[in-house]
């Protein structure tokens, strides 16, 4: 009988045929209804799958052979005979995710119930549009795999995150790497020996914010990060947005101001001109140089680089300017908030990034002047809140992605 595990790292043109095939698509379903809605008995399945039966019992046995489902024993019932309980069995296939960031990568392996198992991180990386660099991402993933003490053979996804824009359907960064004739989704799997889903790192983390919500009956969602740049994450009835090529989301690229500065993509006055983390650490450098006082003024003076971390530190150290500045943005993406709540009418935005540390001296202002500029009846529909997930959640959300696509979700 052909495993489970094999079957799963087939790509979809490899077509099994007749009794085999079909077996082969149940289990899927089977696996992804215990992934889904977790522990359940047989007679459960055979209603929640329309499945006969001899079916689900032969086929949920050969899972248990293969240890990829667990028997749990006999549940209780309030009489009559006592129904096994199934699940699954989270250590026999894994997925990895990595985040390939500006200055940092981040990795981490989940088990098919999305529990982390592993992870790291590097603040060393630079992401640089160079082959150099392509190397290095591929042996930093390669170099992980070896050594987080999950057998190789087991891992059946690696799901890959980067900035920019990015289709998944055809694997391929807009952004970087675009020299090769293969997708970067190509050159990784090649390189790594394992299943790559190249997804957008936005969208990841959207998707881990979704995912990891207690609030699991808001269906529509819309993730704002507040970075170095601007970016959303669309959840609609409960499935991530892409677009017609997996666009969707370049919110910080809207030309709102009637400036003339000139955007990372080549336009003038995009959001991220003015909101941005590379924008605000451009503002503060400008006004320490026309005389303003700050704290951050003695890092200027020894010519290091003010980052928007130093000065989300600095406004939390009651720097007037720093405070000033970052106020001067949550008002500023709060009316361009509006136009998002106003299109899409959310049950909630959540807001991540770097300046969400910033907490009130982002959210207030943001909040203030959403409410000001989009229509009272939709702001009072709409949840805010600051992401209370850890960097690691890109990574972790494009791990839920590759396993999603791997088990049929």
């Amino acid at each position: 009988m052909t495993s489970l595990t094999e079957f799963f790292n087939r790509h979809e043109d490899e077509v099994l045929k007749g009794i085999s095939h079909k077996n082969s698509l149940i289990k899927r379903n089977i696996i992804a209804h215990m992934a889904l809605n977790g522990e359940c008995t047989l007679s459960e399945l055979t209603r929640e799958l329309h499945i006969s039966v001899p079916t689900i019992t032969k086929l949920v046995q050969e899972l248990v052979d293969e240890t990829i489902v667990c028997d749990l024993g006999k549940v209780e019932t309030p009489g009559g005979r006592r129904p096994n309980v199934f699940g699954l069995a989270n250590s026999a296939i894994y997925f990895a995710g990595v985040n390939v960031g500006r200055d940092n990568m981040s990795y981490l392996i989940t088990d098919l119930q999305n529990n982390i198992i592993k992870q790291q991180f590097d603040t060393s990386f630079e992401l640089l549009d160079r082959s150099q660099c392509l190397e290095k991402i591929c042996a930093n993933i390669e170099r992980f795999i070896a050594t987080c003490g999950i057998d190789r053979g087991k891992i059946l996804g690696l799901g890959v995150g980067i900035t920019g824009r990015v289709n998944p359907d055809t694997g391929r960064s807009y952004k970087y790497f675009t020299s090769s004739e293969q997708s970067l989704r190509d050159l990784l799997e090649h390189r790594i020996g394992i299943r790559v889903l190249l997804e957008n790192d936005t969208r990841a983390r959207c998707y881990a914010e979704y995912t990891c919500s207690k609030s699991k009956d808001d269906k529509n969602l819309l993730y704002l990060h507040l970075g170095r740049g601007v970016a959303i994450g669309i959840v609609t009835d409960g499935k991530l947005y892409y677009g017609k090529s997996g666009f969707a989301g370049e919110f910080g690229h809207i030309p709102f101001f009637d400036n003339e500065i000139i955007c990372s993509c080549g336009k003038k006055g995009c959001l991220e001109t003015e909101v941005s983390g590379i924008a605000i650490e451009e503002k503060i450098v400008r006004k320490i140089e026309s005389g303003v006082n700050t704290i951050l003024r003695e890092k200027y003076d020894r010519q290091e680089p003010i980052h928007i971390d130093d000065i989300i530190a600095a406004a939390k150290n009651d720097d007037n300017l720093s405070i000033e500045l970052i106020e001067e943005a949550g008002e500023k993406v709060g009316k361009a908030v509006a136009f998002l709540i106003n299109t899409f009418n959310p049950e909630t935005v959540i807001v991540g990034g770097n300046l969400a540390a910033a907490g009130d001296y982002i959210m207030l202002p943001l909040k203030s002047s959403t409410n000001k500029y989009s229509l009272n009846l939709v702001f009072k529909d709409t949840k805010f809140r600051l992401s209370k997930m850890t960097e690691n959640a890109n990574a972790w959300g494009v791990a839920m992605l590759i396993r999603n696509k791997i088990i049929g979700i």
